[in-house]
């Protein structure tokens, strides 16, 4: 569960395998010469927890292998690298994000925040945390589009820290100006036929959406001279 995930596409990898391929071309004293056609493919990191590592689903079924398998029938130059693990915090991201990072990236998805949330954690810790993940992407990849991906909770949490926990993500976007997915799960959250048994993780069904939601916003970043 707290491994990253592979996509089921030809042109998706892991994080893992991202990075391997970089220290293996340093530690044999040899840089690889890509083809033109390669050096044209641009990467898409999705940084998560179990939503993005599609928890209990097969990781082709995952949203971020769904995007994937969009831009490939549009035949854009992009690949995706699923680089979500199960149970992270906003803490546990900014502390793994240096790693992900020896590679450009030039389309960064942060969806991080839902597990802090489940925990009570402080709003402003999970603001700052975020903060910091977006500004070390950003001395990496100065150009990078950044997208964030906004999370709700429910009310069983209190009036005061759901509607504090939900302005983490809307602040932020403003704040850093970034894209923002207004709320990830939504047409997902709380309907029990697109969730699975524990009422948190959805199901293929409910992947699916997701892929709308993150698409909706995907496109404008990658499809910029077509969007409305």
């Amino acid at each position: 569960m707290l491994s990253t995930t592979l996509l089921g596409c030809s042109q998706t990898e892991t994080a893992d395998q991202t990075a391997t391929k970089q220290e293996a071309g340093t530690e044999n004293g040899a840089t690889e010469q890509p083809s033109a056609k390669k050096e044209e493919i641009k990467t898409i990191l999705f940084f998560g927890n179990s939503l993005t590592a599609g928890y209990g689903l097969e990781p082709s079924q995952a949203f971020p292998a769904l995007i994937q398998e969009r831009i490939d029938s549009l035949g854009l130059p992009y690949k995706v690298v699923n680089a979500g693990v199960s149970g992270e915090t906003s803490a546990g991201g900014k502390s793994r994000i240096d790693w992900l990072l020896k590679k450009p990236v030039d389309v960064f998805v942060l969806e991080l925040g839902a597990n802090d949330g489940l925990r009570g954690i402080d709003t402003e810790s999970t603001y700052n945390n975020l903060k910091t993940i977006i500004e070390k992407v950003r001395e990496k990849n100065p150009e990078a589009a950044i997208i964030l991906a906004g999370m709700q909770l429910p009310p069983s949490m209190g009036q005061k820290y759901t509607r504090e926990f939900g302005e983490v993500f809307t602040r932020l976007a403003k704040d850093e100006k970034v894209y923002l997915i207004p709320f990830l799960l939504d047409g997902v959250g709380g309907n029990p036929e697109l969730n699975q048994a524990d009422g948190i993780h959805p199901t293929v069904e409910g992947q699916k959406i997701l892929a709308d939601n993150v698409w909706a916003i995907m496109e404008q970043v990658i499809l910029p001279e077509t969007a409305e």
